[in-house]
């Protein structure tokens, strides 16, 4: 885990994408899909850096899908360094962000609130 990338703009985990030998998040000049991103583009409009920060209830471009949109949401409620604590302890636990392409175990929730109680308990 490299925290120190922490949550990107939208919600997803740079700290823990397996692009991010290479990649510094999307507040750097290395993100391969900063000039599409609708998410990055709408914080940077409203002068805000994450989309948790926003008051709205948005589910605009990557926020459609349940893991950004998820993550997000337990922010908006924890506060992002619990969200940390528990992507590390998950982590070392042998849950993988990323475990074939982008999809991982993070990835096969068909509801927002059983991936919310995934981050914070581990356990399905």
């Amino acid at each position: 885990m490299k925290r120190e990338l922490a949550i990107a703009r939208c919600g997803l985990a740079c700290c823990l994408c397996s692009k991010n030998n290479w990649c510094g998040g999307c507040n750097s000049e290395q993100c391969p899909d900063k000039a599409q991103c609708e998410n990055r583009e709408c914080s940077l409009k409203n002068k805000i850096s994450h989309c948790y920060e926003c008051t709205q209830n948005c589910k605009k471009g990557v926020l459609s899908k349940i893991k950004p949109y998820g993550f997000t949401l337990f922010v908006k409620r924890y506060g992002v360094d619990i969200l940390l604590e528990c992507l590390e302890r998950n982590e070392n636990n042998g849950i993988v962000y990323h475990r074939k392409g982008l999809l991982g175990d993070y990835d096969d929730f068909d509801h927002v609130e059983e991936l919310i109680h995934f981050i914070k308990t581990g356990k399905r």
